[in-house]
């Protein structure tokens, strides 16, 4: 794999001062550069080699393997938490004492605002002393402020910080143990699983470092708190701190059923995260058999599930965020109302310091203690949930590559092997016990009992070859060092050389997620040339000749495994026995036991079944293995001349078409740029409510504000009553003192409890509650769409999306509309409002406070803006740098094999950690700029608050009457705006870097559609009742800027006819698939029954035609929804089906018959019997018309002679049309249609083309060898004629039939 190219630069952060590092001053230039233009992954600074994830993952690797070792002592299961705690536990205990001091500042900042609110109380001129006191409580009062400032933001920078090393530390083990899987552990999983671990769940790592040490400093700083209100309010303050003490359990309790609610929630998502998976891998065949609707129902079923359980825990986090907004009101409001009535006079300094204190220890107690449970008892089901996959089995190397002496042979040695798959892959038919062989070889099969000995280094080549995002060149050279003449002659050897000069940038050229970029043929090529680029000792080759046509199969037979490997020991897996005669050992297997073993000669003579199988190449002679073909015989002098010229015509003809095959390069992943716009909001609100909802949620907010700031000035108003009553009180007689005080405070209170206690309540909670369900059903409405659009998106979409970056948008994005915006987006709100109340107020109460508040909001915002130039396009790389490290990963896991036979795991880790630290670099950059912004927020705001101290004292000494109520409300709520403006001012910042996700999700609702699956024509219901198809001039091309890969095409499938079609590859035969499917729209007019496709649904044309693809693709699910997803048929013809392609005793044996759920992708079945099931579903369908498109590429001759003889039987009224490399599957096809660079070469009756010595077919069947050869002619001559008069007349009075219908030989 290629590093990723990219030049960081170093990160100014390791060199930075005292300074810079408090105050984040290092970031300057990447702000000054993102102001100016948009940033590039070249603009981000190299990881911390702290930060590193090889370093990360391999320490935290090093304590849980310890923590296994010692459970295993201690014959307990081992805890992973365990091992968390032994390897963060130091530096994250430092980090409690920045937490300590920053409460301890928060307690006491209250207690000098107090002494200075009782200076104004007690104000007098002559005083100097206590002036001096004043300033210096009012110095207290400022430095509390900017200590808070600088305190706060590196807690929590450091705490992130630390976050992100283990989540990157847990992704390294995740992936490491990925790469160790067992298959049986392979069955217990799933990818969709995986990722949703590396995207969902260690996140949670992160959100827990932040608020874990609030679990101490909470009732530290409530214990403390009580104390300093005791002394000021004496025993009432019990009553407002009982409150907030029933809060705690109350959100303890939350946290517990949150957890269950994540348990629950987790579980739906990996399940929909798999299907998803499953739907993006298969969306070919899914479109093909338009079986869009019933994958839409199934995601939709897990969605609701999974929102069900996501709405209640947004419920929970709703009454959450309202008992903390409403806590403050209702503790202050109990706390008076005890104080009034059990006889205390109020007074401005003790309600204020009172207010404060409660609000100190609100933010802690009511806010981060119960997120802390919450997000521990989160955490607890993530470390659990990674703890079990990092303890699935793991492969046991049977250590059996032994290095052998310099000139010691290589030499493989099996005696009396047996091995077993799990009970679920028990399904052994006639295909997979070759494969089994070679996994057992490989050490993926462990083995039961025997004894196998390996000498020297393996690579293998597997049956369904893979590759991995990147370039050609790397694929083939998979980590080994480029030697030219090496290179050149492994790629001329597995006839690679055309393509790749074909190609626009030759081996360069990237290839796509699963390569889709390239052909079948070409994927098989690069994946052999790979094993061949290894150099090793032996050779495991999983039948890589079936994904090539005869010629290109014969050129890497004769070139590659009897030439460039000649001297080394070869194991091949092959179904094509025109290659035997060159083996030196023949072993034949049947149903999982070796049934015979020789040379060719010796297994000819034994006299075994398996010499029916060569009957007809036994007059062909060993020495040149198929140069003659039939009619034509040559003499001995050319033999030797042609096998070299036809290795040499297979470099060029072969694949000489090959430039019109589609190449799909893979597109940059889109990353918008500038401002979130108001429109993409509207869509997002839009999404969850109506307009009328919309208001309601307005009017909602802005009464419980208007409560919230009623209680406020309530206060303020009652001290300053109570102040003009204590001043009454020594100038008025006695009797109206005391009918005064009782009046007001009687006829108030119930008043105050009435109305403001219960609005406050009711107001509160419903805001939040209905805010949030807006919130969660706007993100189920969006993803929703973005499904649909997926299924409704045309096919090319895929081929040049990785799969990585469209699950990227189902987890990852997703994930964030479902928990984290809401959550940031409500609670904006909630400040937002509460910053407009806290202005108002103030400014109702001292009018000058509005000009340091303007000035404050006009730095803010351009402050803002300023920030948000740099921190979208920041947050916009995190997500784009992410996306690759699941490709990564899902490439990895498909072919574990291959890495691992090639023993490449190290390099695949090293390339994780690359991809990892990528993103890390883009992480660790946003949680730096968040800071360096937050630190310069609660800088300004630090200075407002000093100002507001200072100005009042200067005010009063300038002689302007100022109440102690109004300074003491003008301070509180300085100090209350410098906690609360940033953190709104962040929060704004924050919704618009999640609004990315809305963005990425929103742009996934937008892509082009296909045409629709009905249309107002619709076909009558027994059409195709003929199976007649008529391509009128038609061409074809992938995508509106593509190369034409189908020109100017004429042809005519008559009905119930048979047609063979051939070519080579790039010739066009699966364009000519797709056009008739119309998976991109063709040019030009197909017909079949007269009627014109292009005017049908999509629905109603696909459902009609029943394909059997080249790659059967099965899905997760029981057999019955893999056969049937629409239950339209009843069981006997399920079991009907089955029996027809030989599966029903198969079928029968698992445990739950048909309602056993198959592994992911059916990979508990080989690839003959998927092809079998694929088989099933066509006999099901009943359509007049079937396509068969390579079908029998990957399968033994025994089940391809069953597939014939089930497509002779059972689809003897249809039309079949059959793409195939192997020509003894079309030889006895009525007609067949030769392709060359997308047009017809050739259109005829097999035996009359190879009378034809020039024409392109006698070509193919020559180059097959001469026994297979003849015996094709032999087939060809003998295939009865055509009966197709009698039906072709009736069709033909019945009505006027399209001209050229019927040309006959």
């Amino acid at each position: 794999m290629e590093p990723l190219s990219k030049d960081a630069k170093s990160n100014p952060c390791a060199k930075a001062n005292l300074f810079s590092q408090i105050f984040f001053c290092w970031l300057n230039p990447l702000f000054r550069i993102g102001y100016k233009r948009r940033l590039e992954e070249g603009d981000m600074y190299r990881v911390l080699p702290e930060d590193g994830s090889e370093r990360l993952g391999e320490e935290l690797q090093s304590y849980w393997d310890c923590e296994i070792q010692k459970a295993d002592k201690e014959l307990r299961k081992p805890k992973l938490t365990k091992a968390i705690i032994k390897c963060y536990w130091k530096s994250y205990a430092v980090l409690g004492v920045f937490t300590l001091v920053e409460e301890v500042i928060k307690v006491v900042q209250p207690v000098f605002l107090g002494k200075l609110i009782q200076y104004f109380e007690r104000y007098d001129p002559a005083n100097k002393q206590e002036l001096y006191e004043a300033y210096g409580y009012a110095a207290g009062v400022s430095l509390s402020a900017i200590i808070l400032a600088i305190m706060h933001h590196l807690y929590f920078f450091h705490v992130q910080r630390a976050g992100m090393k283990l989540r990157v530390a847990m992704c390294h083990m995740i992936y490491k143990k990925a790469l160790s899987l067992s298959s049986t552990a392979m069955g217990q999983t799933t990818t969709g699983q995986i990722v949703n671990l590396l995207s969902n769940d260690v996140n949670k790592f992160e959100e827990v470092f932040i608020f874990l040490h609030f679990l101490w400093v909470g009732p530290l700083q409530a214990a403390a708190v009580i104390g300093l209100l005791w002394q000021e309010i004496g025993p009432s303050c019990i009553a407002g701190m009982a409150t907030l003490l029933f809060l705690m359990p109350l959100q303890t309790l939350f946290g517990r059923l949150f957890s269950s609610f994540r348990t629950k929630t987790s579980v739906l998502t990996d399940s929909r995260i798999r299907i998803m998976n499953e739907v993006v891998s298969g969306i070919r065949i899914i479109k093909m058999y338009a079986w869009e609707k019933p994958f839409s129902a199934l995601v939709s079923e897990v969605r609701r599930k999974e929102i069900s359980k996501i709405m209640s825990s947004s419920y929970l986090r709703g009454l959450n965020m309202a008992s903390f907004f409403a806590a403050s009101k209702i503790i202050v409001f109990i706390t008076f109302t005890v104080y009034v009535l059990l006889g205390n006079t109020m007074n401005a300094s003790r309600v204020f310091v009172a207010v404060s204190l409660y609000n100190a220890v609100r933010l802690t107690v009511t806010l981060f203690f119960p997120a802390a449970i919450e997000k521990v008892s989160e955490s607890k089901v993530s470390i659990r949930r990674i703890k079990n996959f990092l303890l699935l089995h793991e492969v046991v190397k049977h250590s059996p590559s032994v290095q052998p002496e310099k000139n010691e042979e290589k030499t493989l040695e099996v005696q009396d092997l047996m091995c077993y798959w799990d009970q679920v892959s028990k399904l052994l038919s006639p295909t997979p016990q070759k494969s089994s062989l070679l996994s057992s070889i490989l050490g993926e099969l462990p083995k039961d009992k025997g004894v196998m000995k390996i000498s020297g280094e393996l690579a293998y080549a597997a049956q369904q070859p893979w590759v991995f995002p990147g370039t050609i060149r790397s694929n083939i050279l998979f980590g080994k060092d480029i030697q030219p003449q090496r290179y050149e002659r492994v790629v001329k050897a597995c006839a690679l050389k055309r393509d790749l000069e074909l190609l626009p940038d030759g081996d360069l050229t990237v290839i796509g997620d699963r390569g889709a970029t390239l052909s079948g043929g070409q994927k098989a090529r690069v994946s052999l040339a790979r094993a061949v680029y290894q150099d090793t000792d032996i050779y495991l080759l999983d039948d890589p000749l079936s994904a090539v046509d005869a010629e290109v199969g014969r050129h890497l037979f004769e070139q590659c495994v009897c030439g460039l490997l000649r001297n080394k020991p070869r194991i091949l897996v092959t179904h094509q026995l025109q290659y035997l005669k060159a083996a030196d050992q023949i072993l034949v297997l049947k149903e999982g036991h070796m049934v015979a073993r020789g040379t060719y000669t010796e297994l000819l003579q034994s006299g075994l079944d398996f010499t029916s199988l060569l009957k007809r190449d036994e007059d062909e002679e060993p020495t040149s293995p198929g140069t003659d073909a039939p009619p034509g015989p040559r003499s001995r002098a050319s033999r030797s001349r042609t096998m070299s010229q036809n290795s040499v015509r297979s470099h060029t003809s072969s694949l000489q078409s090959f430039q019109d095959e589609p190449v799909h390069m893979v597109a940059e992943e889109t990353r918008s740029e500038g401002t979130i716009g108001i429109r993409l909001y509207l869509k997002y609100f839009r999404a969850g409510a109506n307009v009328l909802v919309l208001i309601t949620v307005m009017l909602l907010n802005l009464l419980a504000q208007i409560a919230f700031i009623l209680q406020d000035w309530w206060l303020a108003y009652w001290t300053a009553e109570q102040e003009k009553l204590d001043n009454l009180s020594s100038n008025v007689t006695n009797g109206v003192m005391q009918h005064q005080p009782n009046a007001t405070q009687e006829l108030n209170l119930d008043f105050y409890l009435g109305i403001y206690g219960v609005a406050t309540l009711v107001f509160g909670f419903m805001r939040s509650l209905v805010m949030f369900n807006m919130l969660v059903r706007a993100a189920q409405n969006l993803h929703n769409r973005m499904f649909k659009c997926i299924l409704r998106t045309p096919v090319r979409f895929f081929d040049v999306n990785p799969i990585g970056r469209v699950l990227n948008r189902f987890s990852k994005d997703v994930g964030q509309l479902d928990s984290m915006l809401p959550w940031t987006f409500v609670d904006f709100t909630q400040v937002f409002l509460q910053i407009l109340g806290v202005v108002a107020v103030a400014a109702s109460v001292i009018p000058w406070i509005l000009i340091p508040v303007l000035l404050l909001l006009i730095g803010f915002l351009f402050l803002r803006r300023y920030f948000l130039q740099t921190s979208r396009d920041v947050k916009r790389l995190e997500a784009t740098t992410r996306s690759p490290v699941f490709s990564h990963l899902s490439s990895s896991l498909q072919g574990l094999w291959t890495i691992r036979s090639c023993k490449a795991e190290e390099r695949f880790q090293k390339t994780f950690d690359e991809h990892q630290d990528l993103h890390s670099e883009a992480c660790f950059l946003f949680l730096t700029t968040s800071r360096w912004f937050a630190v310069r927020l609660d800088g300004i705001c630090a200075i407002f608050v000093t100002i507001t101290a200072f100005v009042c004292i200067s005010f009063i000494l300038s002689y302007l009457a100022l109440e102690a109520g109004a300074v003491g409300l003008a301070l509180s709520y300085a100090i209350t705006l410098m906690g609360m403006f940033q953190w709104g001012v962040r929060q704004s910042t924050e919704v618009e870097n999640m609004m990315t996700s809305v963005e990425r999700v929103v742009e996934y609702t937008e892509l082009e559609n296909e045409a629709a699956w009905e249309t107002q024509k619709r076909p009558p219901p027994d059409w195709p009742s003929q199976g007649l198809i008529t391509f009128d001039r038609v061409n074809f091309s992938y995508s509106p800027d593509g190369p034409v890969v189908l020109k100017n095409m004429k042809a005519t499938f008559r009905p119930r006819e048979k047609v063979g079609i051939v070519g080579r590859t790039g010739a066009g035969k699966s364009s000519l698939i797709s056009a008739l499917f119309r998976l991109a729209e063709p040019e030009g007019r197909i017909y079949v029954d007269s009627i014109l496709t292009s005017e049908l649904g999509l629905h109603d044309l696909r459902q009609k035609m029943s394909i059997i693809p080249q790659d059967p693709v099965l899905f997760t699910g029981s057999m019955r929804k893999n056969l049937d997803p629409f239950s339209q048929h009843s069981d006997e013809d399920l079991w009907s089906a089955l029996e027809e392609v030989q599966l029903k005793a198969a079928v029968e044996e698992l445990p739950g018959k048909m309602e056993t759920v198959l592994a992911e992708s059916g990979s508990n079945f080989s690839v003959g019997q998927r092809q079998l099931v694929c088989l099933a579903r066509a006999i099901l369908r009943r359509n007049r018309i079937l396509i068969i498109d390579e079908a029998t590429a990957n399968v033994d001759p025994k089940t391809d002679e069953l597939i014939q003889k089930t497509i002779r039987d059972k689809f003897r009224d249809c039309t079949v049309l059959t793409i195939a490399h192997r020509l003894n599957t079309i030889i006895d096809s009525d007609r067949i249609l030769v392709l060359d660079a997308g047009r017809i070469h050739e259109y005829d009756e097999p035996y009359v083309l190879l009378q034809n010595q020039d024409s392109m077919f006698y070509q193919m069947v020559k180059q097959t060898g001469k026994a297979e050869a003849a015996f094709l002619l032999q087939t060809a001559k003998q295939r009865p004629p055509q009966i197709v008069f009698l039906d072709f007349v009736s069709s033909y009075f019945g009505r006027s039939c399209s001209e050229g219908v019927f040309r006959g030989p």
